[in-house]
């Protein structure tokens, strides 16, 4: 999902101080004559220029990223009707840089806190904050009455790892997307914007766990392998010698991902109906499933499976860690895109993003979907050698066999 990596930059080729306050909302357009008035002499034939500039940068701006969304509706109906896709199919360059002239910095600095003055008059912009774990906790315990039970990280690493195994899913492809979703330093309920060791932060995004799910891809999950996971929990439930403690927490559980269940299967299976149900109070509590010491290992762990399966049907048996990452931050479809076609590997990455995704993620920017793969392999391998892949690793060492203990 890699939300952890998502934050503000620059437009490509503006420098980031002009670009980041330089042009005032539209509610203001008037703000840079009120500007213009205050100045006299050269500063006004400066200002006049670059903000021409500045204008004719936008629209080439604007134009070009009409032109991806052309292309990426033209993509969308020749795959429908599995036609083979060429370089002419993608904008092939990259978004226009501004070569036009520049602020002088005491210029600048005069602009910049005028439009700051000026946006502090608007009434601010409605903020909708991103729920935090205690938010989804509040609500589970709302909602469903439930508190998934914590365990230690290693232990929720063994299962994990039990749950790949016997999936089919391998150390490298697991542990590598750990490194790259987390950091290395992950935890069971590390959520994207929360240092997981300071638990300091805000929270940037709904992901969770170690393969950092979101909301939508918990409730996804939940109605489409749900009985997979009433399986497993029942299986686990009848092993011999099991407390009966144990069988009656099993089966509280199994009664609660029951509701869960139902109700994420309650809406049509879509994405986008998916992503608004997660906001809901019922969505919100089945996000936390990835929290539980039974449930979690299973509902990450088929996540990635997904992307093995996909890819499987595509013709493409094997994955490294960082082309199932790849299939996971740009969308399976879209994954195996830039993976099987040389056109796309060859494509500017603003071809398999939204123009504000693109803006924000600095990952992506200026890559073609060739170099996006390898920058994904770059950080993959620096995180690596950090203590919690350490730990992962080892717990997928102790996995002796393809079958869990309750199969």
């Amino acid at each position: 999902m890699l939300a952890a990596w998502i934050a503000p930059v620059a437009l490509v080729g503006v420098p980031i101080a002009t670009a980041l306050i330089a042009w005032p909302s539209p509610a203001r357009a008037s703000t840079a004559d009120d500007f213009q008035k205050q100045l006299s002499g050269v500063s006004v034939q400066q200002f006049q220029a670059w903000r021409v500039s500045r204008r004719v940068h936008d629209a080439r701006l604007d134009a070009y990223w009409a032109d991806v969304e052309a292309k990426r509706a033209e993509r969308r109906q020749k795959k429908a009707a599995k036609q083979p896709l060429t370089t002419a199919d993608y904008v092939m360059s990259l978004p226009p840089s501004y070569d036009g002239p520049q602020l002088p910095p005491d210029l600048l600095n005069r602009w910049q806190k005028f439009v700051a003055a000026e946006e502090a008059k608007l009434p601010p912009l409605p903020v909708k904050d991103i729920p935090g774990l205690d938010v989804y906790l509040a609500t589970a315990k709302s909602v469903y009455g439930f508190t998934p039970e914590r365990i230690s990280e290693r232990s929720f690493k063994v299962r994990y790892a039990e749950e790949a195994v016997a999936l089919g899913l391998t150390k490298s492809q697991v542990t590598r997307i750990y490194a790259l979703e987390t950091g290395g330093i992950g935890t069971a309920d590390m959520q994207a914007g929360i240092n997981p060791i300071s638990g300091k932060g805000k929270p940037i995004s709904s992901a969770l766990g170690y393969a950092q799910l979101l909301d939508a891809n918990s409730v996804n999950e939940v109605a489409k392998h749900g009985d997979h996971f009433l399986q497993r929990l029942d299986r686990l439930a009848r092993m011999p010698d099991q407390p009966r403690e144990r069988v009656a927490q099993l089966r509280a559980k199994a009664a609660v991902l029951t509701r869960m269940i139902a109700n994420a299967r309650s809406v049509p299976y879509s994405w986008a109906r998916h992503r608004e149900y997660a906001r809901t109070p019922d969505g919100q509590g089945i996000h936390v499933l990835n929290l539980d010491g039974d449930i979690g290992p299973m509902l990450q762990a088929m996540k990635l499976h997904g992307l093995k399966v996909e890819a499987e049907k595509a013709g493409k048996p094997k994955l490294t860690g960082g082309e199932m990452e790849l299939m996971n931050l740009s969308g399976p479809g879209t994954g195996l895109e830039i993976l099987l076609n040389p056109a796309a590997a060859a494509a500017p990455t603003t071809n398999f993003f939204t123009r504000r995704a693109y803006g924000v993620n600095k990952m992506v920017i200026g890559l073609t979907g060739a170099g996006l793969l390898t920058e994904l392999d770059r950080r993959m391998d620096l995180a690596m050698t950090k203590p919690g892949v350490k730990e992962f690793e080892d717990a997928f060492d102790a996995v002796k066999t393809t079958a869990l203990p309750w199969q």
